[in-house]
């Protein structure tokens, strides 16, 4: 089978890049630097969200299923690896693979961002941005099925896809998983990742981005039941595979303790 990559990324400010665009003093505090930025954007548009180059990745969680019955869920690299070191190995992993990437709004965040931050790093990514014209020995079927044409489906945006591409239609990914009986969200969300990730307890987001990754993965399997590309047998086979896998990664964390509580 085609691997399967369901993927989620987390990501702060990036203080160093904001001090260096706007010449911030160097001696100013991190928060200080983040409120700055937060009030410029509120001028500029209502909210705070930050322009895409200007969010630092500090958490790449993957749900990966290849092979007859192999799966994993984890966070890519270790928590003092730096920005570039993690997104240097997301790319390999597409490079080694070729998975089917599949996400909830990787066209519209996810992907933008781990772009530029890509671009900012100087990092490689042949096989990624085959757009059919590459070395690889299969890459003129790139031509017509690549990771980077809005339409073509080797990377599975479901928000988008579900939305039929219209804005006003998305839907959070933690309503739609609670919706089809799936754990959603626990007591984190995006909001709440800059002061988690200041306060120091950079393991809390990684844990919570691996819950999206999970959570990606079992709508991804829900909308292939839809589809017609699973049968309902072999649907509950790849959930229940999942589910006993992640139970026993729970015997010693506490995130997969709580997302199968959740688990209805």
């Amino acid at each position: 089978m085609t691997p399967i990559l369901a993927f989620d990324i987390e990501t702060v400010p990036d203080v160093n890049g904001i001090r260096l665009l706007y010449d911030l003093p160097a001696h100013l505090p991190d928060d200080e630097i983040v409120l700055f930025a937060q009030q410029k954007r509120r001028a500029q548009t209502g909210g705070d969200f930050m322009q895409h180059h200007l969010h630092q990745v500090v958490a790449i969680s993957c749900c990966m299923r290849w092979g007859s019955e192999k799966i994993h869920v984890g966070t890519i690299g270790e928590t003092d690896d730096s920005e570039e070191v993690m997104i240097a190995k997301f790319f390999e992993l597409v490079e080694n693979h070729t998975p089917q990437l599949v996400s909830w709004n990787g066209g519209g965040f996810d992907l933008p961002v781990l772009h530029y931050r890509a671009l900012i790093h100087g990092i490689s990514a042949a096989r990624y941005w085959d757009t059919g014209e590459g070395d690889f020995g299969d890459s003129r079927d790139f031509k017509w099925n690549n990771y980077i044409s809005r339409y073509h489906s080797r990377h599975c945006d479901l928000m988008d896809l579900l939305a039929l591409y219209q804005p006003r239609a998305s839907v959070p990914l933690d309503d739609m998983a609670k919706l089809c009986g799936f754990p959603g969200k626990l007591g984190m969300d995006g909001s709440k990742v800059w002061d988690t990730y200041h306060a120091g307890r950079l393991k809390d987001i990684r844990d919570y981005c691996e819950t999206d990754a999970a959570n990606t993965y079992l709508m991804y399997l829900r909308f292939r039941l839809m589809s017609g590309a699973l049968d309902g047998d072999e649907y509950e086979v790849e959930v229940k595979r999942l589910k006993n896998y992640l139970k026993e990664q729970a015997a010693d964390k506490l995130h997969w303790q709580e997302f199968i509580a959740a688990w209805r």
